[in-house]
């Protein structure tokens, strides 16, 4: 077979493979050229490039490029002991081609019809078998000088672009786990102060073209102070918790709770111009049926008598968040006052 170092066709390939791994910025693009250029290199008509799953005990080819008779499907999974892939590991063989002598008991590789076979593992930076890297025929080929020499380098290649990939995804799930959290109650795991003010100023600029009008609930729990000194903040982080599940509970739509911070929660909805001044009447009286009775706290049993809520409307035109929320946190104080008069009397 001729020298990969004097093939020119060969070595116009090997040349082009800078600008290949440039211009290639998945795992697909990337691979999808190199598995033409190791036709070319090693004179088999399929190639292929596979994922292992060790725990589950699968292998799964990921990529293939099939040029003649031999298909090798993508998609295809086949159980791990028996492939080809595994025996030529375990043999430390890259190059067979006597397949149906050696291995003739590999199903995959008869069904296949599989004759000559390459293959080099895929190992990423911290010596994880991610896949391999394979190119076979139906026919029995011997090898090409260097040909495993410029596999060797493709796999290589191909565990960078993958280790690439799992540090975007890596970096990706840490960022939304960051943004989850910086919108999230630790205690609660409700939304925040944050992620209530961003959710007031969206629904108000949407006001502004539907019509609609937004109604906020401001929550305090009275009496709470004397759970936790009473019980201690275990317990008053459990009551927090019963309570913004209880006003979960009874949301509607697109309603949304929040903790506002302490021992203050806010609900957010939506109505109709018209219909938004019974809808607030029902609003509250529905959020405090949700919070007064009893709560089991493991334990322990609170009977609790229910917290002052003061619900507002949203005037027409109105987009300041901050604003409207201490309209509501007036209208919850003037409840407040209300109850400690009616339990003076």
């Amino acid at each position: 077979m001729t020298m990969l170092s004097t093939d020119p066709v060969v070595r116009e390939l090997i040349d082009a493979l800078p600008d290949v791994v440039a211009q290639a910025d998945s795992l697909e693009t990337l691979v999808r050229p190199l598995l033409e250029l190791l036709e070319t290199v090693t004179g088999l008509e399929s190639t292929y490039l596979t994922t292992i799953d060790i725990e589950a005990g699968y292998q799964r080819i990921l990529f293939a490029r099939n040029t003649r008779r031999m298909k090798v499907p993508e998609g295809l999974s086949v159980p791990w002991e028996d492939t080809l892939c595994k025996r030529a590991l375990e043999d430390g063989s890259t190059y067979v081609s006597d397949v149906p002598e050696r291995w003739g008991n590999v199903d995959a590789a008869r069904e296949l019809g599989i004759a000559t076979y390459a293959s080099t593992p895929v190992h990423t930076g911290d010596g994880h078998l991610y896949g391999t890297l394979c190119a076979a025929s139906d026919e029995r080929r011997p090898g090409v000088p260097g040909a495993m020499h410029v596999m060797e380098m493709f796999s290589k290649l191909i565990a960078q672009q993958v280790e690439r990939e799992q540090t975007v995804q890596s970096l990706r799930q840490a960022n939304d786990e960051l943004s989850v959290s910086a919108h999230t109650d630790q205690v609660t795991r409700l939304p925040n102060r944050r992620a209530l003010l961003e959710s007031m100023e969206r629904r108000l600029a949407a006001t502004a073209t539907d019509g609609g009008r937004v109604l906020v609930a401001f929550i305090d729990l009275d009496g709470f102070k004397g759970i936790n000194d009473r019980y201690g903040h275990a317990i008053g982080d459990r009551f927090l918790i019963a309570i913004g599940q209880r006003l979960q509970g009874v949301l509607r739509g697109l309603d949304l709770v929040a903790r506002q911070g302490g021992d203050e929660f806010v609900v957010l909805s939506s109505a109709a111009a018209d219909a938004a001044p019974a809808m607030a009447e029902a609003l509250s009286a529905r959020l405090l049926a949700a919070t007064c009775g009893s709560f089991a706290l493991g334990e322990l049993t609170i009977d609790y008598d229910g917290p002052s809520i003061g619900v507002i409307v949203a005037e027409p035109g109105a987009s300041d968040a901050e604003a409207l929320l201490e309209r509501a946190d007036a209208a919850m104080y003037q409840v407040k006052r209300q109850r400690k008069e009616r339990l003076q009397h």
